[in-house]
């Protein structure tokens, strides 16, 4: 009767401690559900700064398209002051030059030498048609520097543009990223979720089990013990 009472102790004194190790592997399952549970926080830890990092990418983006919109302005009221400080092409008076006097001696001195009487008659200046070739002169210069402004206005406006655009181009290529990353990123973080909640639902229903097992055993020595209290009186009497 001794014997049966040492197994009894020594079974349900080794039955207890196993509340918090698994039945079939061993494994301690109160250890196990706490490391679950930091690897989720970590986890979403993570998932946080990278969020972080990808909006701060997206606000860079944001302001250098400022930025590029900004020269564009600038470029455009530069261009405007150019075109209105342009000096009008005005039509040149004309004057007479220091290299016409002496075309206008020559002629004098010869149609003297041939016609004094007629000196008078035929001393017009030449002046119109060096005027004339002057002012022509004067007028492609002017216009080639038109030109030339022209050319670097368009050549500034076609480069902000393709900044612009390239800047564009990299915004929404970084919002399609960050829109995927994050979609990426909660879907980890339910998928992890969800697999913690079904570890905790399965250490949960282990526990429930291991009770089960306790109750029952415990009963059972409950009925050992009044057994064993029945057959310590038959032996008194």
């Amino acid at each position: 009767m001794s014997s049966v009472t040492t197994l009894l102790q020594s079974h349900s004194t080794s039955s207890f401690p196993a509340t918090h190790t698994c039945q079939k592997c061993g494994a301690d399952l109160s250890q196990s559900h706490i490391a679950v549970a930091e690897d989720a926080q970590r986890r979403i830890s993570e998932l946080e700064a990278q969020v972080k990092i990808l909006t701060g990418k997206a606000t860079a983006a944001v302001d250098k398209l400022a930025d590029y919109e900004d020269e564009l302005r600038q470029l455009k009221s530069s261009h405007s002051d150019q075109t209105l400080n342009l000096p009008p092409q005005s039509p040149i008076r004309p004057a007479s030059a220091p290299g016409n006097h002496p075309n206008r001696q020559h002629l004098s001195s010869r149609f003297s030498n041939l016609l004094t009487s007629s000196r008078r008659t035929t001393s017009q200046p030449p002046g119109a048609a060096s005027d004339q070739q002057g002012s022509n002169g004067h007028m492609p210069t002017n216009s080639a520097d038109l030109l030339t402004l022209l050319t670097k206005e368009q050549t500034l406006r076609q480069a902000a543009e393709s900044r612009v655009s390239q800047t564009n181009e990299e915004l929404e290529e970084l919002s399609a990223q960050l829109f995927t990353e994050a979609n990426e990123m909660v879907a980890a973080e339910r998928k992890a979720r969800a697999k913690l909640e079904e570890r905790v639902a399965i250490l949960e229903g282990r526990d429930k089990e291991k009770r089960k097992r306790l109750e029952l055993l415990e009963s059972r020595l409950g009925r050992i013990e009044r057994v064993r209290g029945l057959l310590s009186k038959e032996q008194g009497s």
